[in-house]
């Protein structure tokens, strides 16, 4: 669980709390559904800051995924493969490090709020842009935020060295991510494949 999955639901539980002992002398169906309905929605917001323990592959020039979610975007360019997942309100939004290096830029955009799976979100939403260099080259990971995430949060900066597999950001409720690797990486997913954080093996860096 993040920091942030143990506060920010905590209005929604005081809430329901202060609900009850006001009302629970004059009994009432609506302001006991009322009640209820704050404190599960509490419970729901705990749950989507969940941050379970993975278990990264080990083995040289691995590309993890970045992110839970299933791949809506595969395409290969002169530069290199692209690669888009799209993650729902029910996943992990807790983002990792696709490969080993150095984190050289991390830059902030605000933009617009298309929904994610949109190809329009890529270049026009709000998104944090990270470059990280590798031994192969450099690997660009954006977190993008999406019509119901309207924050990026990276958790990392400029010079930091990172592991695959690594926390690396997160991305409140429901967006995308977008890979960027270097020419010659080799894919090993598939569109519509289900990935997750810190465990599914994308490829190979060059």
């Amino acid at each position: 669980m993040t920091k942030e999955g143990l506060l920010f639901p905590l209005p929604f539980i005081i809430l329901a709390g202060v609900f009850y002992f006001l009302f629970r002398q004059h009994f009432s169906i609506t302001l006991i559904i009322i009640a209820c309905i704050l404190f599960y929605l509490g419970l729901a917001i705990m749950l989507f800051f969940r941050d379970p323990e993975r278990k990264v592959p080990k083995g040289d020039n691995l590309i993890i995924s970045p992110a839970d979610g299933h791949i809506i975007r595969i395409e290969k360019t002169d530069c290199g493969p692209e690669i888009s997942i799209f993650l729902s309100i029910l996943n992990v939004h807790v983002n990792r490090s696709p490969v080993n290096g150095i984190i050289r830029s991390a830059k902030f955009f605000p933009g617009k709020f298309h929904i994610a799976s949109k190809n329009e979100a890529m270049s026009e939403n709000q998104r944090n842009e990270i470059e990280i260099e590798t031994a192969n080259g450099i690997v660009r990971m954006n977190q993008i935020s999406g019509s119901i995430a309207r924050r990026t949060i990276l958790w990392k900066k400029s010079g930091d060295s990172i592991i695959a597999g690594d926390r690396i950001g997160l991305i409140r409720f429901g967006s995308r991510v977008d890979l960027f690797l270097p020419r010659g990486s080799e894919i090993n997913i598939q569109l519509k494949q289900k990935v997750i954080a810190g465990e599914t093996i994308i490829g190979k860096l060059p």
